[in-house]
This record gives structure tokens, sequence and C-alpha cells, in this order.
């Protein structure tokens, strides 16, 4: 029978000759899971023999992999803030920058008592701030129904829906009354950067939680022109946004009426955020 780290190793050599990026590190979590144990735990059970009903529980997960399909939805969870959500094809993946976003505003605006998460997708930013903001209640949004059943069970999970209620709208269209913070990862990718982006993404992710219409930028227009009137005094709007927009959502900001633009960069020394102040 084959060792653990045997199976590791040609699971890397299969993920490299598929283009993965991180081939090692995918095949470790993905035994791991099959395993159900955590990764580092299985580090100190590398010359375990694996039975064949083990093998025949990692192959149907391997072959996911190789095909493109994001670790996180093969895992079912990621983690985030803190935070450990359920993640599949309904919702987006939670990425590190919108982390970033979540920190910073933990520890740059004044704790909110009301949030408005717009595109929740799993809830992770509603979610997060809530942990970050303890006194705070946030309402989640999204257009899609299922996205909204998964930020559900997030809540769930982490013990936090008593403190979060769930609206389905398209942005502003069913909200009513204003709000001490804002938030969104709209969609903000034209058609041919998600075209030309990897088959992780393109071919996986909810399509219309990546492109807007106008060049990636009419989602974030619509936030920022409508949020203006659902911001109590002093509230913050703040979004993630590609890297190309800063300039046109300045414009839109003030143009708005917002009384302060800020441009924050993310881990990558690249614009990712966009913060305006009423």
């Amino acid at each position: 029978m084959l060792s653990i780290l045997e199976i590791i190793q040609r699971t890397t050599d299969y993920f490299r000759k598929s283009g993965i990026d991180n081939p090692r590190i995918d095949a470790e979590w993905i035994v791991a899971h099959a395993l159900g144990c955590k990764r580092l735990q299985m580090f100190l059970r590398f010359d375990e023999p694996l039975s064949e009903d083990m093998l025949a529980k990692i192959r149907p997960l391997v072959k996911r992999r190789a095909m493109r399909e994001p670790l996180q939805y093969i895992l079912g969870n990621v983690d985030f803030c803190g935070l450990n959500l359920l993640c599949d094809k309904r919702a987006l993946i939670p990425r590190p920058e919108t982390e970033e976003l979540a920190e910073w505003l933990s520890s740059h605006v004044t704790a909110p008592k009301t949030v408005l998460d717009l595109g929740t997708g799993t809830g992770a930013l509603a979610l997060a701030l809530l942990t970050f903001f303890p006194e705070a209640h946030a309402t989640a949004v999204d257009i899609s129904q299922d996205a909204l059943a998964l930020a559900e069970e997030n809540a769930q999970r982490n013990q936090l829906a008593t403190r979060i209620a769930f609206i389905h709208s398209n942005w502003f269209e069913k909200i009513d009354g204003s709000f001490d913070l804002i938030v969104s990862n709209p969609p903000y990718l034209s058609q041919e950067e998600v075209a030309s982006a990897q088959p992780e993404v393109k071919d996986f992710e909810p399509y219309n939680a990546l492109v807007s219409d106008e060049n990636g930028l009419k989602d974030l227009h619509s936030i920022l022109t409508q949020g203006y009137e659902h911001l109590n005094a002093n509230g913050v709007l703040a979004c993630e946004t590609g890297i190309a927009q800063h300039e046109q959502l300045k414009a839109i900001a003030e143009k708005t009426g917002y009384s302060e633009t800020l441009s924050l960069k993310d881990v990558h020394h690249r614009l990712r955020f966009f913060v305006a102040k009423k």
C-alpha cells in the first residue's frame, strides 16, 4: 500500500502537470480533508499506509482539483478574519484582500451601530464586522437567493444570527433607513478581464458576482451614488474595487457630495479599496 507521503507526492506531480499554482499545498489540503484531520497533523502521519477505501475517497477530490475547481469549493469552507465560513458555488470565494478591508475598517472607523453589506455572498464582510464591533447589528443584501441562504448558514454557524438580517434586493432597491457603515465587495471586473482569468475564477465562480457593465464600473457607481442617502451623518462607505478605477470613483464621490475620499492599497501595493465619508 502507498503511504500518505507517497500519495501527496504523486498528487503534487499530477497537479503540477494540470497547471495548478501551488500543487504541493493543494495536494496536502485535499489528502488531509479526505483523512478528516488538520493539514499540520497529517505531517506526523506521512509513513501511514492508505487503504483502498481511503484512496477511493481521495481520487474524486483530486480529479475535481485537476479540473481546476477551486480548492475552497472542494474543501467546503474557508477561514476569514477568524471565522470559519461554508463556501460553495453559490457565492464568490472570500479572499485575503477582502479580509484586509474588514481589518482596516476595524481599526479606522468609529464603532458603528448599524452596518449594511451589499452583495454579501457568503456573508464574510458582514459577519467579520460583527465580530470586530460587538455592539453592531448588520443587514446583509444580495440579489441571489442562493447566496443569501449560504450567508444565513454562516451566520448560524458562527453564532451571529441574532445580530444580522438578510434581505433579497438589487442593491438598495428594498432597503429603508440609513446606516453608520456601508460595505461592499461588488462585481467590478469587465467581461474581458474575466475571460482572461484563471479557470478557477471564470469557470466556477458566479459570473454575476464578478462582472459589471461599463468596464466594471456600473455597480460601483450605483453603490456610491445611492449609498449617500442611506448613510448617517459622518457615515462611511467602503468598497473593494478594481485597481484602475479610483480616479473615476473619486470623481463620482465628489459629485455625489461625499466630504472625504480615500484610496487604499492592498498588501500587494495595488489600489484595491475606496472609502468615502459623508
